[in-house]
């Protein structure tokens, strides 16, 4: 059972859709995850400061850590669920092939943005990455010490996996574009507002259809 809307098929965009979006929702649970843990962070810093005078060594340091995992984990599988922020406004009044001729235009924009994105981030995980002494890089968070290479490679990580997506979604588009129809495979289709929020209902109340 899903709430996605993007459609599937036999294809081997189809079946590629599918495999990343086995890797997507591992990582986004990975950055739900990481929410949970710096609650429960927290919580015991708070407690633990309150009660004992002891709160977590490092507390920021960690925070703006883990803050990484959650902001940039989930990126990939947002795009393919179609749920970054957007101004639509006029894309949802087109059908057929020009509406997949705009959303085509699109992506290849965010496709050549995210590529300059990963040679940028990948030369700054470089900067901060020590060959010799990994685990204790010069280049390190203020309070406690920890290295910031770990946190600074999973950007351009994150991105790469984006960048896949994307370019999965250039096919579809393109797919649809030379095919026309309403729904092509392995892109989110458009909704408008009142869809989306009953979608999303369903999806909160555990009766969401497949």
């Amino acid at each position: 059972m899903s709430s996605s809307n993007v459609q599937s098929d036999n294809s081997l965009l189809s079946r590629l859709d599918r495999a990343v979006l086995r890797v997507e929702a591992a990582l986004n649970l990975i950055g739900g995850a990481t929410i949970l843990l710096l609650v429960l962070m927290a919580v015991w810093n708070v407690i633990g400061r309150k009660l004992f005078n002891a709160p977590v060594p490092g507390y920021v340091d960690w925070t703006s850590q883990f803050m990484i995992l959650f902001a940039f984990l989930g990126l990939s599988y947002c795009q393919r669920e179609g749920g970054h922020i957007r101004m639509d406004i006029v894309v949802m009044r087109l059908r057929g092939r020009t509406l997949w001729f705009a959303e085509l235009l699109s992506v290849l924009f965010m496709l050549i943005l995210t590529t300059g994105l990963i040679y940028g981030s990948w030369h700054h995980f470089l900067r901060s990455f020590d060959w010799d002494m990994a685990l204790f890089s010069r280049d390190s968070s203020i309070d406690i010490g920890l290295p910031l290479w770990p946190a600074k490679l999973i950007v351009p990580l994150a991105l790469s996996l984006l960048w896949v997506r994307l370019v999965l979604q250039v096919w579809g588009y393109a797919r649809g574009l030379r095919q026309g129809g309403d729904a092509p495979v392995a892109v989110p289709l458009p909704e408008d507002p009142m869809e989306q929020a009953s979608r999303e209902a369903e999806t909160v109340s555990g009766h969401d259809k497949g």
